[in-house]
């Protein structure tokens, strides 16, 4: 067996470990409410209370924090409840990207692939609009007609603007559990209308949200938006490279993906070279002074992928929000084969997390930072475009208007960058604005993309 597969196996054992012995004891505890006395559960029962949960988690937070050695040393885990509230007192300045998740969460977001919804994202203007940002397969919203682009103007007859005015736009959409039926209106491109009454379904987040071929130049070019990269990602990754075989080229877009598991990163990146990479060195995992011994190399391999393309050259699209796993892909597939980065620059996370249970949480709290084969990294302030172009809702997935579909083409076209261009009047109030371009450029949690969805 491939040396980097066990050891990535050992690292994440020690999750599923922890997830057997707290089912354990969670049966225990089941068991002593009603039972005759003869099973001892004090000390569980302790473990698992607020004081244990905080004490447990500041205990890991000192072995195992990757910026164990510069967190603050005048918190006392005695003045907190819970380990959100110690979570925030810990985390180093530079740390934006550690979170805590229930079990509930991570079961149904990372596992299950699914939430309570309609079944679209959205963005906020700053003259508190909502227009989709995209809407998953064979959900509420996209069996009503709803696609990218499209501006919601009602909910259930009031204005999107005058509730979000009156801070009651969530409120509106109602709550997260389904059989929640909403009348929503909204608006295409062309200024026409619908409304329909969308009722909440558990919506299968597919990660693969659009794939197309199209024919630039006289080449065979393949194109597919990966949205985040979670259970499921290694099958939608195979649905996709089964449409691409015989492209000329390919243009991976990353624009919204928050990261996720790293092992899709890699299948992503090994179906896209193929034989110029497989069994060369992916990424290398470094985690702090206490545990150099888990320090680990891991090879590209295609993991659940089939189809490879063999190619020398890929063309990432990117913004703000791509993250983690995202830049990964770029960072490791760079000293192998061309990485053409269209857009903007990416969040800046080459750090990861490796869940830690913690009774009824996960605890997501950085614990190791990547370096890809010649050792680079680091890059806190993301990684630059080669060539820049800006997210501009435009129409749906493929739309020949989408600026950074254009600034792609024309340097498959030309081999360069193409000229700064002028939006229209019409692109610029789908586009950001400069300050919220400024704003997606900070890393965003998963939770809080999350949010964006309904």
């Amino acid at each position: 067996m491939n040396t980097s597969i066990i050891n990535i196996e050992i690292i994440l054992m020690k999750s599923s470990a922890k997830l057997v012995l707290t089912s354990i004891a969670s049966c225990l505890v089941l068991a002593g409410c009603g039972g005759d006395g003869d099973v001892t559960v004090g000390p569980i029962v302790e473990q698992c209370s607020a004081r244990g949960q905080v004490d447990t988690f500041y205990d890991y937070m000192q072995e195992d924090y990757l910026w164990n050695e510069d967190m603050p040393t005048n918190v006392n885990p005695d003045n907190y409840n819970n380990i959100y509230d110690l979570l925030e007192a810990l985390v180093v300045p530079e740390d934006r990207y550690s979170f805590i998740l229930t079990e509930e969460e991570y079961q149904s977001r990372f596992v299950d692939a699914e939430y309570a919804g309609f079944g679209f994202s959205s963005r906020l203007t700053l003259d508190d609009r909502v227009f989709i940002n995209y809407v998953y397969a064979d959900s509420p919203a996209e069996i009503a007609g709803m696609k990218r682009s499209d501006e919601i103007t009602h909910i259930n007859g009031e204005s999107v603007q005058t509730l979000i005015q009156q801070n009651r736009y969530q409120e509106a959409l109602g709550g997260d559990e389904t059989g929640v039926s909403v009348e929503l209106t909204w608006r295409d491109m062309d200024g026409v209308s619908y409304t329909d009454v969308l009722t909440k379904e558990i919506v299968e987040t597919n990660t693969v949200l659009a794939t197309e071929r199209f024919l630039i130049d006289g080449k065979e070019v393949g194109y597919y938006v990966l949205n985040s990269f979670i259970n499921r990602t290694g099958e939608d990754l195979n649905s996709a490279y089964d449409q691409f075989m015989g492209v000329d080229e390919l243009v991976i877009d990353l624009r919204y993906n928050g990261g996720g598991l790293t092992r899709y990163a890699n299948q992503a990146s090994t179906q896209a070279a193929g034989d110029t990479v497989i069994g060369e060195v992916f990424t290398k995992y470094l985690f702090n002074a206490n545990n150099t011994d888990s320090n680990f190399i891991e090879q590209f391999q295609l993991y659940d992928g089939i189809q490879q393309l063999n190619l020398n050259r890929v063309y990432i699209l990117t913004t703000g929000a791509s993250c983690s796993s995202s830049e990964l892909i770029i960072n490791s597939l760079d000293p192998y084969i061309d990485v053409l980065v269209i857009g903007q620059p990416t969040c800046g996370k080459p750090v990861g997390q490796i869940p830690e249970l913690i009774c009824d949480k996960r605890a997501f709290v950085v614990n190791f930072e990547t370096v890809n084969a010649i050792d680079e990294g680091r890059y806190y302030d993301g990684l630059a475009p080669n060539c820049s172009a800006d997210d501009v809702l435009v129409g749906d997935w493929g739309d020949e208007n989408d600026p950074m579909l254009q600034a792609a083409a024309y340097h498959i076209t030309y081999g360069q960058c193409q000229p700064a261009a002028t939006i229209s009047d019409k692109d610029t109030r789908r586009s950001l604005t400069e300050q919220q371009l400024d704003e997606q450029r900070r890393p965003t949690k998963l939770p809080d993309l999350w949010r964006q969805e309904h």
